[in-house]
């Protein structure tokens, strides 16, 4: 039996996390291309990069083979570090283009209403995921949620950066708030290709550097 037929709950929340993100790329691309917003064009990115990360995940936990699913595991593990690194190098990019350019972002107030929905739903499915990938041994989904994390640390900072831009009128703002981002990408990303996931085992992680990214949690099994 596949592990998706074996944990529906955590098959539930990458499908929950998949959805919400094809619609808030559409949203966050859109709004950003409107208002020439780079945080949220990188936001939008990120979005999807996250659904590709689910799909990943997803794909791992359709095989009913364990040693076939232990070699996707760790292909989608990398997959995920790669994902995280590809949207740290864009957000250089483009920022350092807009910050030569001078060219700055408008005010969103669609942009400011998505973020804040995000805010609130993404930590909730990030905590989901990290509580059912520790509770059912499933390293993967662990892995995946980081990058449910990131989506959270990058809605704040976006946030941040967008009610700034609306309050000052700044043109820079948004473009420094995009590169607040980039350690915590990198850092992410290689954890991911080496394969090292935020995991303990069968203890769940709540442990507060495996939540903010800071480094791996200790296994004390």
């Amino acid at each position: 039996m596949s592990q998706l037929r074996s944990y529906p709950f955590a098959f539930a929340l990458l499908a929950i996390t998949l959805l919400y993100n094809v619609a808030e790329g559409v949203i966050a691309i859109a709004s950003g291309l409107r208002a020439g917003s780079l945080v949220l064009l990188s936001f939008g990115a990120d979005s999807y990069l996250e659904v590709l990360a689910a799909a990943a995940v997803m794909w791992r936990l359709s095989y009913r083979d364990e040693e076939a699913g232990e070699r996707a595991e760790g292909k989608a593990l990398r997959f995920l570090g790669v994902t995280f690194l590809t949207l740290a190098a864009a957000v250089v990019v483009q920022a350092v283009v807009a910050l030569a350019t001078r060219d700055g972002a408008s005010e969103s107030r669609l942009g400011i209403a998505l973020l804040t929905a995000s805010l609130v739903i993404m930590p909730v499915l990030a905590l989901a995921k990290l509580r059912t990938a520790a509770k059912s041994n499933l390293p993967a989904l662990a892995a995946e949620a980081k990058e449910t994390v990131a989506c959270s640390y990058l809605s704040l900072t976006a946030l941040a950066g967008l009610l700034a831009t609306a309050m000052f009128g700044a043109w820079w703002i948004d473009s420094f708030a995009a590169l607040l981002m980039v350690p915590w990408l990198v850092r992410e990303g290689l954890e991911g290709i080496r394969g090292d996931a935020c995991f303990d085992g069968a203890k769940t992680c709540w442990c507060r550097e495996c939540w903010f990214g800071l480094r791996g949690c200790t296994d004390t099994a």
